[in-house]
This record gives C-alpha cells, structure tokens and sequence, in this order.
C-alpha cells in the first residue's frame, strides 16, 4: 500500500472519526446521568413501597421517618453503583455487546453495590431504621435501567439504519475466516458496520460477490479502497502464513490514520473453536470443548416434541378450518409433500399447506425468467401459481403448520437452518454445505432477518453462524424475534 496525498475522502474519514468520538464520549455521558437520576427515582419508588404501600412488613408508626433522611444514602448508593457498573464494562460501549449483556452486567453491579451499601449501614449505624428498603431499590433499579438500555440499543440500531454512528469497514481475505466476519456482521446488523467489500488474491474469490458483500479484486487494490472509499476500519482474516504483508497492512492503515483489526487464524483453527481468556494482559488462545453436549442435544429434542404437539393439539380447530378452505379455494390434495435435503444430507419427505395450484413444480422452468432470487434458490414475489387462500397463508406463514409433523418425525427442528431442495444442495459451493451440520428448522436466523429477501449467500451465512454459535439462549431470542415476524409478514412470499 504506497503512501498518496490526502484526498477529499480522507478528509471525510477524519472528519467521521472525530464526530464518532464526540457521539461516543456524549453517550456515555448521557448514559451515567441517566443512570444516576434512574437510580434516585427506584429510591424514592423504593421509599413509598416500604413507608407508604408497606409491603412485605408493616411499619411501626414510631419508626416512620421522612424521605429527608434518606437522601444521603441515596447519594452514596448511586455514586457506589456508578462505580461498580463502570467495573462491570457497562460504559464500555463495547462492539457487539447485547441487551443480555447489559442485563447482566446491571444485576452484578446492583447486586454489589446493595451489598456495599447494607454492610456499611450495618457496621456504621446498626440502628438504622429500614435496610428492607435497600432490596425494594435493588430490584427498582434493575428493572429501571435494564428498560433504559433497551430504549437505548433501540435508539442505537434506529440511527444505525440511517447511516450515523456506522463504521465503513473492508475485509481482507475472502476464506474461511473472512466469511466468517460476514455472517456475524449479517446476524448482528446492530454492530455498526457497513461493509463496503472484500478482497482477496484469489480471483475466483475476490471477484465474486457473497450477498451484500462485494468482492473488489486483489489485496493491490486495498490502498485505493483505504483512500477513495472513505474506510473507518479494515478487518484481516488473513492465514498466519502471510504475517509481513499482515503487518505491511496494519503500518499502512497507521499511516492513514484507519483502525486495523485481526481476526486470528492460528493453525487453520475455526473461530467457533477459539477459547481466548487473559492473564494479566496477555492474551491466551486455546481450544474450547464441545459446546453441544449429548445431554444437551436431548434436552433440545425434548423441547421440539413438546412444543410440536401442543401446537398441533392447540391449532387443531384452525388445521381443520385451513383444510376445508384449501379444498373450497381449488382443486388438488390439501397437503403438499417435497423432498428436501435434512442434517448430514440425508433426504426426508417436507409437508405443507398447499398453497400452489397442481402442477406447479412442472411450470417452474417456464417461469425460470422471473425468479428473484439469487443463488439456487428460486422465489417469485407475485408467483402466479399460488392461489388466493395460499398468499394468505404464506403471509402468515400458516402453511407451515405441518412441518411441526416433521419435527415429531425427527426429521426437522423448531428452530434450524431452512430446508434446502436436492437441486439447490447439488449447486452448493463447499463452504454452503456446513449448513447441513444440523436438523433444519421451521424459522431459523435466516426467516427473522429478512427471509425471502435475503440473497442466497446471506442466508447460508446466517445458517452457518447458527451452526457454530447455538445455544439455548440463541433459540429462545430467534423465537422471540420470529412472532413479530410472523405476524407482520416481513419478507414472506
């Protein structure tokens, strides 16, 4: 990367990153007086509870003292806890930090900090007249600031979406590691990254697009990239066996005044493998054991059997309603039956609502033309072959209903990557086939992103993401995101 004269998109860049930290320090800010007054208000809350609501614990009339009294321990608790949030990361504003984290870091910090401040009441007046009150604030101020941080990331991923507080960012390397940077970045759009592209010195992989992520030639191409497209921030995923022009990378983005950040890749190791902890200030990397315990596959097994047969027992009146429509709307069998392609490859028989006239997988290679998606998957937005009961329940993703069958049958799971046709898996790239690691799902990351509007390329990424990244908690949040979804719509067709 040779040095160039400033340009009117570096100017633009210095300028971004000198408004990126005045945003930053202003929120921060923003976020300890709120904090502060939150803290204050759960007290005074916490005082009316106990004094006036007398919950719990009737108080002596002799005992009752006025909210005065209290007003310096209120002031010590909030400096307290200010404290121990800030040791807790909560001002951090770390990049991909989750509301959960937040809700976290806020029950550690509240919890030391009530605990400080019962001892030291303890210690320096035993007579003190209510330490009930001190809980009663405890829990308040839990549930005051957790709302806050939600109204916050809200606010956060609103300005996102209009381009503000959002860093321009290039990947270098286009291999196992860059794709996996790009389907963490399309399962957290909230982390603030516009991806302008990719390059790599392959030309097969640094010319070919991957969804959004646009492929922008070789690594000679970056110092122009750095300079005309205004770049924030440049991410090498680089292997370890190009460490000079690594660090060839790292001195030019210093130069230019762009951060540069590596994504490790020792010994070929796939990041969902990485444990990396500290010891006092330097950095460890090992090896992490299976997430995926036996135990735990069983556990979500039982959940799948569970929840399938209520919602058959539970939807049994609207399955009945939905098939006598079906047949009064048209002709054929109510049900439609497809092969589609399950975890480690093996073939299983899909079952759905039909929502298409007969003989629509014969009129499939006439309307080859009009197919919106991209990728092997084939969608049409006003496909001609669904009829008008069909687009109802496509739009609510009624037609479903059945594969909650499959998931009895152990073919499926409630929630996995889509179910992939034979045809599509037989024009899959090598890196697409890690999506058939595991049992596909009824929703799945891909369908609470933008399900049909997603290209092919993201939603394999989404799949793969949930592949190496699942747990318990992830599916419980892909299931909260999936009703609203539903209910609204989004991208089903």
């Amino acid at each position: 990367m040779a040095e160039r004269a400033p340009t009117p998109a570096s100017v633009q860049r210095r300028d971004r990153l000198l408004a990126s930290v005045k945003r930053r320090w202003l929120l921060i800010a923003g976020l300890v007086i709120s904090d502060a007054i939150l803290i204050n208000i759960a007290f005074a809350v916490a005082y009316w509870i106990r004094y006036d609501l007398q919950w719990l614990r009737a108080v002596d009339p002799a005992f009752v003292v006025p909210f005065s009294v209290y007003i310096p321990f209120a002031l010590i608790l909030t400096v307290v806890l200010i404290l121990a949030y800030r040791r807790q990361g909560l001002y951090s504003l770390r990049q991909g930090t989750t509301w959960f984290d937040e809700l976290y870091a806020i029950i550690n910090g509240t919890t030391t900090g009530i605990v400080i401040m019962v001892v030291l009441v303890f210690v320096f007046r035993p007579t003190f007249y209510s330490r009930l009150i001190f809980f009663y604030a405890g829990a308040l101020i839990v549930v005051f600031l957790s709302l806050s941080r939600m109204i916050k990331n809200i606010w956060l991923r609103y300005m996102r979406r209009q381009g503000i507080g959002v860093a321009r960012a290039v990947i270098v390397g286009a291999g196992e590691v860059g794709r996996t940077v790009m389907r963490t970045l399309v399962a957290h759009p909230d982390l603030g990254y516009e991806i302008v592209g990719f390059v790599d010195d392959d030309p097969a992989k640094g010319t070919t697009d991957i969804g959004r992520f646009k492929g922008m030639g070789s690594l000679d191409n970056l110092a122009v990239l750095v300079q005309d497209e205004a770049i924030d921030e440049v991410i090498i995923t680089l292997p370890w066996q190009y460490h000079r022009k690594i660090m060839a990378i790292m001195a030019q983005c210093e130069r230019e005044n762009v951060r540069a950040r590596i994504v490790p890749d020792l010994f070929q190791m796939t990041l969902s493998r990485m444990a990396i902890t500290e010891m006092s200030g330097i950095p460890l990397i090992g090896v992490k054991q299976v997430r995926i315990s036996p135990f735990i596959r069983l556990v979500k097994r039982g959940i799948d059997v569970f929840f399938s047969l209520l919602v058959l027992v539970f939807t049994a009146p609207l399955i009945a309603l939905i098939s006598l429509t079906i047949k009064l709307d048209s002709p054929g069998p109510v049900l439609f039956r497809q092969d589609r392609v399950g975890k480690g490859g093996k073939p299983f028989t899909l079952y759905k609502f039909r929502s298409m006239m007969i003989g629509a997988d014969e009129q499939k290679q006439l309307l080859r033309d009009l197919n919106e998606a991209n990728g092997p998957i084939f969608k049409i937005k006003d496909d001609p072959r669904i009829t008008r009961v069909g687009r109802l329940l496509r739009r609510f993703s009624l037609d479903e209903l059945p594969q909650f069958y499959n998931v009895l049958r152990g073919d499926m799971s409630i929630i996995g990557p889509r179910p992939p046709l034979p045809e599509e898996v037989a024009q899959y790239q090598p890196w697409h086939m890690r999506r058939l690691e595991i049992a596909p799902g009824i929703t799945g990351l891909w369908q609470v992103s933008g399900r049909s509007e997603l290209p092919f390329d993201e939603m394999a990424l989404l799949d793969i993401y949930y592949v190496e990244q699942w747990s318990p908690a992830l599916d419980f949040k892909i299931l909260l995101r999936t009703i609203p979804t539903i209910l609204f719509g989004d991208g089903a067709y």
